[in-house]
């Protein structure tokens, strides 16, 4: 253990408290002073703001007077009964104007017995101003937003028989009256209406009165009701206010107390003067022993936040005297030498692991134990189609998407070292299926229980997946594809077992038709096994590489007639009537005679396979552009537009999507579009106007016509 002097322990330094006790005792000393002198500076100021709202009484009390004499005194002029005798409304109206301009009013009203407005000089503030009027003063709030105030005052109009009515005049209460004001009383003067300002003496007085602090001094005018505090651009007022008549109308006075906080500032000063040289006097001790202990602590610190940000190069080396900080550098370098070594091998490990998991083509993701996806390997984006980014952090089941209604992902997952093949939707809604295994990935602390960790589903799993969807369908067609051809091959074999079966037994017996009809039959099933025997032999080389044609100037027509003649049997046996519409001017093609004759047999094949019985197939050769186009119309169910594509494929049928699908090698269509392609042509297919499909190709021309 390190002997080290008393006083250079981190104990010895805790005398830098002293700077708390003497801001302590100097708080206690000078807040009640500074409190003190606040409060007398506070009630001098709404003294004055109480004495302005009593001026402001006053002022509206000799305003609302005034306005009640000049009221009696217009109702009161002999002129006016007479011109309302009269009926002159515009004689009327200008000399209520000329009163208007001499008794200094912005408004005269005349209001008949009934409570109608008569004649007016300029807009009433309400539309009902003249129901109800008596004699007396009274405040008016126009409707409109934002709302005027008006100051009214009314009196009955003498007449011989009674009242002519009432005379009313206002004046509205708007920016020359608060400015009056403000003169009388010395103070900024609003009138506020439902807390919104009508008018202002100036900007000082806020428009949102939410915004305010309340304040709870006392004031001597009874009425009066204290407002608040409050400060626009720097500048604080004391504000109250008087509510005027009935509602929330109200008059505001504000005093600004920018001076008297001047002069409470300076006071201030003055009080804390001797307060804040013992508090300088205090700092600065305790700045200087603050120093000695902070500035090792800093670099200490500094030094814990290059080791946190993995700067562990950097060695930590401390100048102190202070025996605790030195301690704390000793251990701090010891750790970061050890960290820096267990760093370089886990780096080192994490780099092969890195390598391993790239070289690895299958598809390695982990979840945690809420089935979210912790990890997610270069294997696995190539595989799915989603990016690490896209995935981290979401559940499995929602990225991992069964193929199947009502079906889990998670649910699907095979036991610890069993694999299951999972058909799922992934990125774009492209299905594919993945044979998945599983393991389970126990936590550190738990390596001693594997079985029991195992059993309660502790920890994350890992799951391994590669994409076996293109085995699957290969194994799928192949299946179908021998199930197909065996059934193909069975059809005719059996027809000529019978057919051959009868002629041995029966053959003295058979009549000339009935052995024409035995020998059709067997010529009809050695054609149909010559046809799929062929296009066996077409596919398989064409999957080989080995498929080629030997074109060469050809009469397409002689290659028409054979392959008719090939097909008669077929067509006559269905009753099925071929129309041929092949010019006589067609010129030769650059083909392959055998193989073209193939694509035909093949067309007229499906025509009459498709076809129904009792109709006709149409076969038409025509020349366009340097081409000769033939095609082969049926009146089967038609192919709809999204299994065009498809029926050129392998195993594909050339059936209407909702009709049944006749069992087939689904070869026959895949041969046309190779030989066809081989000339260099094209082999399409499209509705035939009234029902069924039109197979089309076209051959090169041999010479110009």
């Amino acid at each position: 253990m390190i002997s080290t002097p008393k006083f250079h322990s981190l104990q010895s330094q805790i005398i830098l408290s002293i700077l708390l006790a003497v801001v302590l005792a100097a708080a206690i000393a000078g807040i009640p002073t500074l409190w003190l002198i606040h409060q007398q500076l506070n009630q001098q100021a709404w003294a004055q703001v109480d004495s302005g709202l009593q001026a402001a009484r006053a002022l509206y009390d000799a305003r609302q007077k005034q306005m009640l004499r000049l009221a009696r005194l217009t109702a009161q002029r002999p002129s006016l009964p007479s011109l309302m005798a009269n009926g002159d409304q515009a004689q009327l109206l200008a000399y209520l104007r000329t009163l208007q301009s001499g008794e200094n009013v912005d408004l005269i009203v005349l209001c008949d017995p009934q409570g109608r407005v008569v004649l007016s000089t300029a807009k009433p503030p309400t539309p009902d101003l003249c129901q109800g009027l008596e004699a007396g003063s009274f405040y008016a709030i126009s409707p409109e937003v934002p709302p005027q105030v008006w100051l009214m005052a009314s009196y009955p109009i003498p007449g011989e028989a009674g009242a002519l009515g009432n005379v009313a005049l206002g004046v509205q209460l708007g920016e020359d009256f608060v400015l009056q004001a403000r003169r009388q009383t010395g103070l900024e003067h609003a009138i506020l209406f439902d807390g919104l300002t009508i008018a202002a003496s100036n900007a000082a007085v806020p428009q949102n009165l939410a915004t305010l602090s309340p304040d709870q001094s006392s004031l001597s005018t009874p009425e009066a009701a204290v407002c608040c505090t409050y400060e626009v651009e720097n500048q604080p007022f004391y504000a109250a206010r008087l509510p005027l008549g009935r509602g929330s109308l109200e008059a505001e006075v504000a005093l600004p107390v920018t001076g008297i906080a001047a002069a409470q500032t300076r006071m201030l000063w003055i009080s804390a003067g001797s307060l804040v040289v013992i508090v300088l006097v205090g700092s600065a001790l305790g700045a200087l022993l603050a120093r000695r202990l902070s500035h090792p602590l800093e670099e200490l610190a500094g030094a814990a936040g290059r080791l946190s940000q993995g700067d562990l190069s950097s060695p930590v080396e401390i100048d102190t005297r202070i025996i605790e900080v030195a301690q704390v550098s000793q251990a701090l370098e010891s750790a970061r030498l050890d960290l820096s070594k267990t760093l370089g091998d886990l780096q080192a490990e994490k780099g092969w692991v890195d390598h391993l998991l790239e070289s690895i083509v299958e598809g390695i993701m982990t979840l945690d134990e809420a089935g979210n996806i912790a990890f997610f390997s270069h294997g696995a984006e190539r595989i799915t189609g989603w990016s690490r980014d896209e995935v981290l952090g979401r559940p499995c089941n929602q990225v991992f998407q069964a193929a199947g209604e009502g079906v889990i992902f998670s649910d699907l997952l095979p036991a610890p070292g069993q694999k299951n093949n999972i058909a799922v939707r992934l990125a774009g809604g492209r299905e594919i299926t993945l044979a998945v295994t599983r393991a389970q990935l126990i936590p550190a602390g738990r390596l001693h229980q594997e079985h029991q960790a195992v059993a309660a589903g502790e920890g994350e799993v890992a799951i391994v997946f590669r994409d076996v969807s293109q085995e699957e369908t290969v194994h799928r067609l192949l299946g179908y594809f021998i199930a197909n051809v065996a059934h193909e091959f069975r059809t005719p074999l059996s027809a000529l077992a019978a057919s051959v079966e009868l002629l041995m037994d029966q053959a003295p017996e058979l009549s000339q038709a009935e052995m024409g009809e035995l020998l059709r039959t067997l010529h009809l099933g050695v054609l149909g096994l010559q046809t799929l025997v062929d296009n066996l032999l077409e596919s398989a080389s064409i999957e080989a590489g080995h498929f080629r044609v030997s074109p060469r100037p050809s009469d397409l027509k002689k290659i028409i007639d054979e392959a008719v003649a090939t097909m008669h049997p077929l067509l006559e046996k269905y009753n099925q009537r071929l129309v041929l519409q092949v010019p006589q001017e067609l010129p030769d093609v650059l083909a392959d005679p055998r193989r073209v004759a193939q694509v035909l047999v093949n067309l007229l094949s499906n025509a009459s396979k498709y076809g129904p019985s009792d109709e006709e197939i149409e076969l038409k050769a025509a020349f366009e552009d340097g081409w000769v186009r033939v095609a082969v119309a049926d009146r089967g169910p038609g192919i709809s537009d999204g299994r065009r594509e498809m029926v050129f494929r392998r195993f594909e049928y050339p059936s209407a999507a909702e009709g049944p699908t006749k069992v087939g090698a689904g070869l026959g269509l895949s041969v046309v579009k190779a030989i066809v392609e081989a000339h260099g042509g094209r082999a399409e297919v499209e509705d035939r106007p009234g029902g069924g499909s039109i197979f089309w190709f076209t051959l090169p021309v041999a010479r110009e016509i």
